[in-house]
């Protein structure tokens, strides 16, 4: 008898097979087309990697807590320490957060004693990179190529955590690091970053007016004199929230871009909508990328509401004939 997880292990290992002939190739007129893993929610890595297979999409942009849950890490603490996005974004619709001031010592001294955190350093710190590895090995197996490691950066995280970061960044095969993080992080991971000399990207959000917060033009000209590894992950969503415009800046910044985030949302520090009914300039930004032969990949990232009757692959394969759409 199988139970489904066990159906589902067994059309895993099939896809290898099923690619056996090549990568899947997503490329679209010269222009990468991905995917952050996040898009796909809490969803296992196992069904992650078989929604990329039947969506067609051949680059990863890989969550670090879809990779460690998948390895049996320890639930990462929530909150300023270290969760799922430790940026600060703006709720859309809900107008600007007040800026506040970087953690003290004691505040994050407090953060990295706290159970959760320690345990889940201490799993970090001992992994075996060989894990990652056969990770990879079952993603490059399946025809996908994982690009970047997405791996939020709180500002209690330890020195020796970033530097675990790009380890397993390595281990994944990956030419990058993306990261929602604060300003104090972006100074701090800099030398780690030229250490490891692999480029490490920012992502901002809307939030123009914390200091500390990628978002403002400003802070990403300080973020990336902090290192020449410094990159930018350029969400062209909240860009546009933000009322910034997303062609000029990557038409100056091109060579400090690692990927783009791409959605849709409203100006103003409006909502996400779906592809089509917001004011980001996708196409535009595509068709750019397209002209200029710009080498890095532009990935999906699914934050509008799912409608009713749908589901996250469904919506996710609308997102990216919206980006075929709009190269043709």
């Amino acid at each position: 008898m199988h139970t489904r997880r066990d159906f589902g292990r067994i059309a895993l290992a099939a896809l290898p097979l099923a690619r056996a002939f090549g990568a899947i190739n997503s490329k679209i007129a010269g222009v990468q087309i991905g995917a952050i893993t996040y898009s796909f929610g809490s969803m296992p890595l196992d069904d992650v990697i078989k929604a990329y297979v039947d969506i067609g999409l051949g680059e990863m942009e890989l969550m670090y807590n879809t990779l460690e849950t998948a390895l049996g890490a320890p639930a990462p603490p929530a909150g300023r320490g270290g969760g799922r996005s430790a940026g600060r974004g703006n709720l859309p619709g809900l107008g600007l957060e007040r800026p506040r001031p970087p953690m003290t010592e004691a505040q994050i001294a407090e953060a990295r004693s706290q159970p959760r955190a320690v345990e889940l350093r201490n799993w970090r710190l001992a992994a075996s990179m060989d894990k990652f590895a056969d990770v990879r090995k079952r993603i490059n197996g399946a025809g996908i190529d994982i690009a970047l490691l997405c791996f939020n950066m709180g500002e209690a995280i330890t020195d020796e955590e970033m530097d675990y970061a790009f380890k397993v960044a390595k281990a994944l095969g990956s030419r990058a690091i993306s990261t929602s993080t604060q300003m104090t992080v972006a100074k701090r991971v800099a030398p780690i970053a030229e250490s490891h000399k692999m480029m490490i990207g920012l992502h901002g959000h809307d939030n123009v007016i914390d200091p500390n917060e990628p978002g403002s033009l400003e802070s990403y000209a300080k973020a990336l004199s902090y290192g020449k590894y410094n990159g930018i992950n350029l969400d062209i969503g909240h860009f546009t929230s933000a009322n910034y415009d997303a062609i000029a800046f990557l038409k100056e910044h091109h060579a400090r871009i690692t990927n783009l985030h791409l959605k849709d949302r409203k100006k103003d520090h409006g909502p996400n909508t779906v592809w089509g009914e917001g004011d980001t300039p996708i196409k535009a930004v595509l068709q750019l990328l397209k002209k200029e032969k710009y080498p890095f990949p532009a990935n999906i990232e699914l934050e509008y509401p799912i409608p009713e009757g749908s589901d996250r692959v469904a919506e996710v394969k609308k997102c990216f004939a919206y980006c075929k759409a709009a190269l043709a």
